[in-house]
């Protein structure tokens, strides 16, 4: 018998068999099976989008995408430039691809510049050539186009502009207008834009840092210049 083999004398009374209320009371219930995913695994939250890093690939520039900012005659030859696709950062708070041709010698200060302004998310309005406008100067300015090589004179001289060179550049020209001697402003959508300092997206003040960043790169800015203002206008050794 089990009873003796585990040890029990004869006399002992059998184990009385538990009643069915203490087994229940005693032994949870079986949970049911589960079905489908629970609903208390908490979710992840998808991380925000990472813009992309700054980028900038610079070449040489084919001919044929100067068709009106450059001609015979211009003080520096074609070989001398350079194409620069680099990223900016927009109004609308993303990040653009754009182009602008410069100096052989230019590019490298140039894209150090941009670089910073990119990584501070300082909004430019769009960068194109100026031959996307016919080499009109007017026009683009116009359409708040950022850009830099244009073989024209400067502005009321009979000289050759440094952008002739390949060494200026135009930032956002509506918000950082030409003023003249007389504190006109020849752009009317730039109008408002006049005074400074002003603290609107986009603007150049004198001091802040796009001021010096060009100025860590030995690039003067036509806002100090006395009598007219050209507060979109940045030069290797002036002019």
């Amino acid at each position: 018998m089990a009873a003796a083999a585990c040890g029990a004398t004869a006399t002992s009374q059998p184990a009385q068999p538990a009643s069915p209320s203490a087994a229940t009371s005693s032994a949870p219930a079986p949970s049911p099976p589960a079905t489908g995913t629970p609903t208390s695994v908490p979710t992840a939250s998808p991380s925000p989008t990472t813009p992309p890093k700054f980028s900038a690939e610079v070449t040489k520039v084919a001919r044929d995408r100067l068709r009106y900012s450059w001609r015979p005659g211009c003080p520096v030859p074609v070989g001398d430039l350079r194409l620069i696709t680099m990223t900016y950062w927009g109004f609308d708070d993303k990040p653009h691809t754009g182009e602008m041709v410069v100096n052989k010698n230019a590019a490298d200060d140039i894209v150090t510049v941009f670089r910073r302004l990119y990584d501070w998310r300082w909004p430019i309005r769009k960068m194109e050539l100026v031959d996307v406008y016919k080499g009109d100067d007017f026009d683009s300015i116009d359409a708040d186009n950022t850009s830099a090589f244009n073989c024209r004179p400067a502005t009321g001289s009979s000289s050759w502009s440094q952008h002739a060179y390949g060494r200026a550049v135009d930032i956002n020209p509506r918000e950082n207008p030409y003023l003249s001697a007389d504190g006109s402003v020849a752009h009317k959508n730039a109008r408002k834009f006049a005074r400074r300092p002003l603290d609107e997206p986009g603007v150049i003040n004198p001091g802040d840092r796009v001021v010096r960043a060009f100025e860590r790169v030995d690039w003067e800015w036509g806002g100090y210049w006395s009598g007219i203002k050209d507060y979109q206008h940045f030069s290797k050794g002036g002019g």
